[in-house]
């Protein structure tokens, strides 16, 4: 655990220090974000967080390649499914970062989307079998493998695109997300007392940590955007990281995942099933706005201004408390199916009926005590 603490430090240092960077090379290239009618920032603000980090994730990766424990034992597997990850990671980025410069459409980016997923694809980065419930291998062959896991990189990186409409609110909930992934990757190990050294947990604890970094120059007020460099970056690295554990754990690792009495069906599918988890708030805002526009007449890819978290600010959240809430959201849903599918008993059952319970009182109660004339 001592060196995935250093991983992610690593990666939060570099990114934070690498932001500053990002933002005067995003001044000198005119890469800006102009206000317009569906913003909510009333001034340009710089683009290109991406590159910074996308630098945190590189420095974690050659830092993780010098530590003992990392590097030694199935260190060789690690590090090559996480170098090419990263590499299709960097591929991502630089289609982002030209559409913070040139605003490409939407067909080019998601062929840039597409040629990312291939990378991945055709250096092993892939989905190879299911462990269903019963102990029951579903294996694929090479073509389902390939479009199942193009479809799940493509809809993360379009989820957390879409999500990215508030200061904060892409970097914090994929952060949250990538922790309660790793979290779920180490405890996976330990109940079944394999190396801890896997690529998905040091994927996801570099990820959590160059979203780290990136959060103090980007909550609101706002200093410097993500852009697309960095949305279409982390939503490719959460689900990547995702697609790999399936390729590291055979089917027994997988069956005996519950063997601290959680729900065993759930821990067989939760490497599939966890990105959409984590992602469960994006994604939902996703599929909202695709049906909404398709009824309206629209083109899918059209903005608006309905997003969730257009929503919370309407019904009286500030910018702060309506991102608060959807980490809170975020959380809620990721590290509740991680406790259920690993854990169970009372303690697990009530933690999570406490926190929703919460989180939806945060969501609706506090803009009715911050109303004027209402006593807090």
């Amino acid at each position: 655990m001592r060196e995935y603490v250093v991983v992610f430090l690593v990666a939060m240092a570099v990114s934070y220090l690498l932001t500053v960077v990002a933002r005067e090379i995003a001044l000198r290239t005119g890469a800006v974000a102009r206000v317009r009618d569906r913003d909510v920032h009333d001034e340009p603000i710089p683009y290109l967080g991406g590159l910074a980090m996308l630098g945190g994730l590189v420095a974690a990766y050659l830092v993780a390649r010098e530590l003992p424990f990392l590097s030694t034992g199935a260190g060789e597997f690690v590090f090559r499914d996480a170098g090419v990850v990263i590499g299709a990671g960097a591929l991502i980025c630089a289609v982002g970062v030209l559409d913070d410069l040139f605003e490409l459409d939407a067909l080019t980016k998601l062929g840039g989307q597409l040629l990312a997923a291939g990378f991945l694809v055709a250096f092993g980065v892939q989905f190879y079998f299911f462990t269903v419930p019963g102990g029951e291998v579903f294996s694929l062959d090479a073509a389902q493998g390939a479009l199942l896991t193009g479809f799940l990189v493509i809809a993360t990186v379009n989820a957390v695109n879409f999500v990215d409409g508030l200061d904060g609110l892409a970097a914090g909930v994929v952060g949250i997300g990538a922790l309660a992934f790793f979290l779920y990757c180490y405890q996976l190990t330990s109940i079944n007392d394999t190396s801890r050294a896997t690529t998905a947990a040091l994927l996801t604890v570099a990820l959590a940590g160059a979203c780290a970094g990136f959060l103090p120059h980007n909550i609101n007020p706002a200093r410097l955007f993500m852009g697309d460099s960095g949305s279409m970056l982390i939503g490719l690295v959460l689900s990547a990281g995702a697609v790999t554990l399936t390729g590291q754990f055979n089917e027994v690792d997988l069956s005996q995942g519950s063997g601290s009495g959680g729900d065993a069906s759930l821990v067989l599918l939760l490497p599939i099933l966890l990105p959409v988890a984590i992602l469960v708030v994006p994604l939902l805002d996703l599929v909202l706005a695709v049906v909404r526009r398709t009824r309206a007449g629209r083109s899918p890819f059209a903005p608006d201004k309905q997003h969730l978290h257009h929503r919370l600010l309407e019904i009286g959240h500030s910018q702060r408390r309506a991102v608060f809430i959807m980490w809170l959201w975020a959380g809620l849903v990721a590290f509740g199916t991680v406790l259920v599918s690993l854990y169970s008993g009372p303690v697990v059952v009530g933690g999570v009926v406490a926190g929703t319970l919460l989180t939806v009182a945060f969501t609706f109660l506090l803009p009715r005590l911050h109303r004027p004339g209402v006593e807090a």
